[in-house]
Parts: C-alpha cells; structure tokens; sequence
C-alpha cells in the first residue's frame, strides 16, 4: 500500500518560514520523481516545485528563489524548505510521487501565512 504523509504546514506570518516534509512508503522511492503542488480556495492544483530522481529541481517562477525542494533517498523523505512566505503563499500542499508508470498523491497540509 503506497502513502505519502506531508507534514510540517501550519499558520506563519508574511516573511516567516515553514518546512514541509512527505514522508514515502510502498514505493521505490529512489526511482521516483518527487513534487510539491499547491491549491488554493477557488483556485486549481498547482506545481511548486519538483525533484528528479537524479536530483534535478525545477520550480514554478512565483517561489523560485524562496523555495527550496530536496530529497533524502535513504529515508524515503521529500522536503519542501519555505523561506520569506507570502500571503499568496496560502494554500494546502501535496505531496506526488511519479514513477515510470505510476503516480501517488498526498492528503495534502495546510499552509496559512498571515499579512
């Protein structure tokens, strides 16, 4: 049974910082492409940032160079590291998981940052 289990979303003021954690079981989680994606109220589900199996990052323009996305192969762990949040920022965050022939999805965390 796969699960991916984000963690680490709460409540933080503009400027603040949050690091979001997704924790992979019943998944070779070294082959995986690893993501983070985002949806607002009223809005539709979002890419934020994702991570290769081989380590290459890319990140949507609207976080690039406030966040950070990493990976821990030996604790079957992504990360998503939040530096100087925004109000816009706010959202429920998931967690996907892309193998060759598959993908996964988190329950998702929620994200607040207050102005």
């Amino acid at each position: 049974q796969v699960q991916l289990v984000e963690s680490g979303g709460g409540l933080v003021q503009a400027g603040g910082s949050l690091r979001l954690s997704c924790a992979a079981s019943g998944i070779i989680f070294r082959l995986n492409a690893m993501g983070w994606y985002r949806q607002a109220p009223g809005k539709q589900r979002e890419l934020v940032a994702t991570i290769a199996a081989g380590g290459s990052t890319d990140y949507a323009d609207t976080v690039r160079g406030r966040f950070t996305i990493s990976r821990d192969n030996a604790k079957s762990t992504a990360y998503l590291q939040m530096n100087s949040l925004k109000p816009e920022d706010t959202a429920v965050y998931y967690c996907h998981a892309r193998g060759f022939t598959s993908n996964f999805w988190g329950q998702g965390t929620q994200v607040t940052v207050s102005s």
